[in-house]
Order: structure tokens, then C-alpha cells, then sequence
């Protein structure tokens, strides 16, 4: 089932059961996903890669937001967009913990023959490639500077 059914599902689901956050969610990710397949000019379906990204991004949103709410001292403003999150990460595929993606890391400086942060490039990109979804690009970086040091 693609994205945009089941984000379809799981808001008439979210309007039957009067869930005002799920729903604000999913509406965001329907917006999302319309306005990068109007984008694109095509009015099909956009890529799996894509709405990984899309939701990704979503995500990023409202974690950056949240922390910038709690940083002003406002977590009345921080909880919603952090339940929203938790909403939003149901369309992500599972996490990788950062021993998995540290894993991953180390084999692609091995692959590659990087030996200093001039390398970085390379390994974040084979990297970032190779684990797209599964963990997002602040995760990754962090564990190539420890690892390129």
C-alpha cells in the first residue's frame, strides 16, 4: 500500500476516534506528499526514496521546533509537536541505533580506504545512501568525525 493510502486510512481513522494531533499530523503529510508530486509536474506517484525523505523531514521540523520551544522555557508549545512526531515516525521504516549505523560506518572507511576528515565527503554520501531512513544525517555525521578523527 502506498504512503498516501495509508496516510488516508489512518485519518479517517484519526477522524473517527477525534484525535485532533494525529490528525494535524497526517494532514501535514498529505500536504506534503501533494505538494512534491505537484512539484515534480508529473501528478503520479513520487518515489519510495522520496516520501522517506519527505517524512524525514517532517520529523527534523518538528524535533527542531520542540527544542526551540523548550529552550524558551514554553513546553506547553514542545508537547504537541513532539506527539506529532511520534505520529509522523509510524511512516518511517524502523531506527538504527547508533552501534548499528557506527557498524556501517566503520565498514564503509574500511571500503573506501578513508584516513582523515579530507574523506568525509565520501563516506557521509555512501553512507547516508546506504542507510537512507533508517537514521537521520546528524546521527550519521557525528559517528564519521568520531570515526575519522
Amino acid at each position: 500500500m502506498s504512503l498516501q493510502k495509508q496516510v488516508m486510512e489512518k485519518m479517517k481513522l484519526a477522524m473517527k476516534s477525534k484525535d485532533k494531533v494525529a490528525l494535524e499530523s497526517l494532514r501535514a503529510i498529505k500536504s506534503a506528499l501533494l505538494l512534491a508530486q505537484t512539484e515534480t509536474g508529473s501528478g503520479s506517484e513520487i518515489s519510495e526514496d522520496a516520501e522517506i525523505s519527505l517524512i524525514q523531514k517532517l520529523v527534523k521540523q518538528r524535533k527542531d521546533s520542540a527544542a526551540i520551544f523548550i529552550e524558551q522555557g514554553r513546553e506547553d508549545l514542545a508537547a504537541p509537536e513532539l506527539e506529532q512526531v511520534a505520529v509522523i515516525e509510524q511512516f518511517l521504516p524502523p531506527q538504527l541505533s547508533e552501534e548499528d549505523v557506527e557498524e556501517h560506518v566503520v565498514a564503509v572507511i574500511a571500503q573506501v580506504g578513508a584516513s582523515g576528515m579530507k574523506d568525509m565527503g565520501k563516506v557521509m554520501g555512501l553512507v547516508s545512501k546506504k542507510l537512507a531512513g533508517q537514521t537521520d544525517g546528524k546521527t550519521i555525521s557525528t559517528i564519521v568525525k568520531r570515526n575519522l578523527v
